[in-house]
């Protein structure tokens, strides 16, 4: 549904967004598909939508900077660049701020963050509505050109996308400049309308393009790290050996441990079930999570219950094998 971004269909895209839905919202850079940043299910809608065939890490958009304190650690060089390019074409890398609630799937089960506050009225309008930051990647089919205009995201789109909102051409064409600012080196991860030399002026020190480590990247539009368990990964089981957590997916029921016993007789501490329900979009937003709770140091290693290889599975299952690779 393409609609005019009229203050009342403003409203009416909040709405949506609150109760899970995606909306394609305008900004300077490019249409971002939008989502609730800290309802997982919703997130995991986005990939899907976007036919995304990986969890890459996506940006978490704010109205205010100030807003971004909650979920990101915020040092000097970061509030000096926030001063100068918020709201505008900037994406920040920076750590998860302790209790940070944007999903885990959202950042890739990264220890980092990227977060804008982007330099549009409507989009800014619409955060604000929400009252919570929205992950807004570009609304377009994952492979295809990045969309400008309402049309654009219409023509790729059509009806995944439960509201788009219309106002006319981005301004600047382009995704926004990924600064990492999560280290004491600082690198332009992805580059845009704000340059090195923009950045170099506020920080007074060198910054460089970096691409960034093939299997560790922090920002949309690269190669996914994955998140390594430090004990052992074990896929498509079908029982569990003695001293290994359970990762379950849907009916526990059948789930044996060798030599004797059943899984639901796990303490709490060593068993979790990515969706009792069977629901792939629960399973996608509770992975990151989940694995994290798993992974201690007194289990000999976690073993994970097979996840159906279709729709969104295809992408969860990608990142259990990078996981136990």
């Amino acid at each position: 549904m393409l609609v005019s971004a009229t203050d009342e269909n403003i409203a009416k895209a909040a709405e949506i967004l609150k109760s899970g839905g995606v909306v394609a919202m305008p900004t300077e850079t490019v249409y971002g598909l939008a989502g609730n940043a800290f309802d997982g299910r919703a997130v995991a809608k986005i990939f899907e939508v976007k036919g995304r065939p990986q969890f890459n890490p996506l940006i978490a958009h704010f109205a205010d900077g100030a807003d971004v304190e909650s979920c990101a650690v915020m040092n000097e060089k970061a509030r000096a660049l926030a001063q100068a390019f918020w709201p505008g074409p900037l994406t920040m890398v920076l750590p998860r701020a302790k209790g940070c609630p944007v999903s885990e799937l959202a950042s890739a089960g990264l220890e980092t963050i990227a977060v804008r506050v982007p330099n549009h009225p409507v989009a800014r309008k619409l955060i604000k509505a929400c009252g919570f930051p929205l992950v807004a990647p570009s609304a377009n089919l994952s492979g295809t050109v990045s969309p400008t205009s309402p049309a654009h995201v219409s023509e790729s789109l059509g009806d995944k996308v439960n509201m788009i909102l219309a106002a006319g051409s981005s301004s600047v064409g382009l995704e926004s400049t990924v600064v990492d600012l999560s280290e004491d080196k600082v690198f332009i991860l992805r580059p845009g309308a704000v340059m090195a030399e923009d950045i170099e002026q506020v920080l007074g020190e060198r910054v460089s393009y970096e691409s960034g480590d093939a299997l560790s990247p922090k920002s949309p539009g690269l190669l996914l790290k994955h998140y390594a368990p430090k004990i052992p990964l074990r896929l498509n089981a079908i029982d569990l050996n003695p001293g290994e957590a359970l990762l379950g997916f849907s009916s526990l029921k059948f789930m044996g441990i060798k030599g004797g016993g059943a899984a639901m007789s796990l303490p709490e501490s060593m068993r979790r079930n990515l969706s009792e329900e069977g629901d792939l979009h629960q399973a996608a937003a509770n992975l990151f999570a989940m694995l994290r709770e798993l992974d201690r140091t007194e289990h000999k290693g976690i073993a994970v219950m097979p996840v159906p290889d279709v729709g969104l599975g295809v992408a969860i299952n990608d990142r259990l094998k990078r996981a136990a690779s």
